[in-house]
This record gives C-alpha cells, structure tokens and sequence, in this order.
C-alpha cells in the first residue's frame, strides 16, 4: 500500500460524504437479462421495492428509455418520489458509469465530473449509452459538466469528505482501462477533478467473484471521518481470507498515521456462495448511505453474519436509520446497493464533510 499526499492550492471544492445532505439518489431500471444469467425473474420487482424504500425519504431519480421505461412505470405505478427520466442505458450499475460530484465550498454550487467509461476494461460490450449517462444525468440536473480523459469506475472511489480519498491499484493502473498512465499522473488527475488530498492505494487484493478487479465499495468504507469499515473473511480456508487481512493491515497502518487518526473496523462477508458453479462476491461494505439520517445494508440471507454486519454499521452510526436489504437476487449481478445507485448531493452545503 502506499499513501500519497497532494496539496490543493486553493481549497476550494471537495467530494461530499456520502452523509452529508443529499438531493436526489439516481438508479437505472434493469433491462438487460445476460447480467443476472437465468435469474432475471425478480430483479426488476425488487428494484421497484427498492425504489420505493428510498423514496421514502429522498427522491429517486430512474434512468430508462423505450421499453424499459415501460417496464418501470408498470412496475412502480404513480410512486411518490420517483420520476422517471429518459435516458437510456446498456446496464444498471449506474454507480461505475454516473458522474461524480463535487461541491464549491465557496459558492456551494455542485460540479460534475464526467470519467470516461468502458465497461470495466472492456469485459462488456456494448457500454456507449453508459459511458454518455454521466453527461445526461448532469444536464437533467441541471449541473455543469467536465470531461475527463482518465478511466474510471465511481465504485473505485471512497472519500470521506475531507479530500482523503481510498481506491485500489488494480481498478485504475491497468493497460485495458488506462494505458500509459502513471499512479502520479492519475493521482494528479484526481487531485485536479475531486480536490483529493491525501489518495490511499489499497494492494491485497479484491473480493473472488468480483468482475471488477476490486471496487473499493466491495473492501472498505467510510462510515465517519474518523471511522472505516473494512470487509474481512475470518475463515482462513476461504480464498477471500489472505486478500482482505492484508487490506486491513494495510488500513490499520494507515489509520494511525493520518490526521485525523481512522479507527478500522472488522465486517465481515457471508461465506462462500455459489450459483452455477460461480461464486457471487457478497459484501456489507456495499451498503448505500442516504444523507445523514438513513443506511441500507444488504443482507445475503445468512442469519449470522447478517445480524453483525447491522449491528457494527448500526453501532458506528448510532443516530440512523439502519435497515437491511435483501439482495441475495441482486448479487447473482455481481453487484448490491451501492453499485446500482448514484447519490448526488445537495447543493448549498459549504461545510468541510464533519
């Protein structure tokens, strides 16, 4: 693992936290069978539940075109809170393909930063209404927009709010995502767009299973700034075992070297499951924050570690709503909560992410 430092100059924006205030949660309506292979049946029923979950206290914004907005508004009816807005897509892991945001401290006005997009190193063609959903959503919004030439996943980024920032090496210095670039030169990218600060590169490895090649979102998460979880397999015979101890090594490291000092919190995954042969990457670090007040956590149909997954999340984050999601048809996907969603925050919000 390494650490890198890089001044701001002038301060003047960052990437919210994931609690702070948000305006709107976005989501992509499931329309694309080869994602969930002979078990497509309930994903699009469990998205409208999802849908409505949410907009219980947020708006949801649904991205679908032709027919899949047919399928949305058959399913969700006149839902309170949930429009439905015509852009069309190749997948529904809007997380990876949506824009990230960023707030004017000074003006508190919201910028968003459109990465370029390939379907994770071109495992999945065809990804060109994906990689163009970042500038719809911004322009739907009303939000202006920056083209950035780096490749990269929203999944592969976690910040606190301050302008630390955790990612992984694998999903970002690669020849099928970004050739010829640097980790100087795509920290430098990232310091530009996002106002990082401080960039933590973590190396043990990813989740087995994960298509990916190890979204950060899938190993370790802020639930504070001063707190992170990070997914961990206590059975030493499981493959994921020796990966994620050494990530969180690494993140213990580095937690009592920063400023202000991280406190690393053990949350542990469900063990193996498979479907057709294949095992699924089921993780609670993929919960989906909704401001300050309200957590989603997915569950895998696993009493135990279900119920300590809750009760560590619930526990740091003491005065919010924690609630539990079944996703165990959502994950066969090889993705949960956080994957399929993209939260954009609100505007007019100056603070530092405390």
């Amino acid at each position: 693992m390494t650490s890198e430092l890089r001044l701001n100059p002038s301060g003047s924006f960052r990437v919210p936290a994931e609690w702070e205030p948000l305006a709107c949660v976005w989501i992509a309506w499931p329309h694309q069978p080869e994602t969930w292979p002979g078990r497509f049946g309930p994903v699009p029923p469990f998205f409208a539940r999802w849908a409505r979950l949410m907009a219980e206290s947020i708006p949801v914004r649904i991205l679908a075109a032709g027919d899949p907005a047919v399928s949305a508004r058959d399913s969700l009816g006149s839902s309170a809170g949930i429009d439905i807005v015509d852009v069309p897509t190749n997948d529904c892991w809007v997380r990876d393909y949506g824009p990230s945001f960023v707030l004017d401290r000074s003006t508190g006005r919201l910028r968003a930063v459109d990465w370029r997009y390939n379907a994770w190193g071109g495992k999945y063609a065809p990804w060109e209404d994906d990689d163009a959903a970042a500038q719809r959503i911004a322009a739907s919004a009303g939000i202006p927009v920056t083209r950035s030439e780096l490749c990269l996943e929203g999944g592969a980024l976690e910040t606190d709010g301050r302008g630390r920032l955790l990612t992984t090496p694998e999903c970002l210095l690669t020849d099928t995502r970004n050739p010829g670039w640097t980790a100087d030169e795509i920290a430098g990218e990232l310091h530009r767009q996002l106002g990082v600060t401080e960039i933590v590169w973590l190396d043990g490895g990813g989740l087995a299973g994960d298509d990916t090649d190890g979204h950060i979102d899938q190993l370790a998460r802020f639930v504070s700034p001063t707190d992170v979880v990070a997914a961990v397999c206590d059975d030493t015979d499981d493959p994921n075992h020796a990966p994620l101890e050494e990530n969180y090594r690494q993140l213990r490291l580095w937690g009592g070297g920063t400023d202000p000092k991280v406190d690393v919190h053990r949350l542990p995954i469900p063990p193996a499951r498979f479907i057709g042969g294949q095992r699924v990457p089921e993780s609670y670090c993929n919960f989906l924050r909704l401001g300050p007040e309200r957590l989603l956590v997915p569950t895998f149909g696993t009493p135990e570690t279900d119920a300590v997954a809750l009760g560590v999340l619930a526990e740091l984050a003491p005065q919010v709503d924690v609630t539990g999601v079944p996703c165990g048809d959502l994950v066969w996907g090889l993705g949960a909560l956080h994957c399929a969603s993209r939260d954009q925050p609100a505007s007019g919000n100056q603070g530092n992410g405390r």
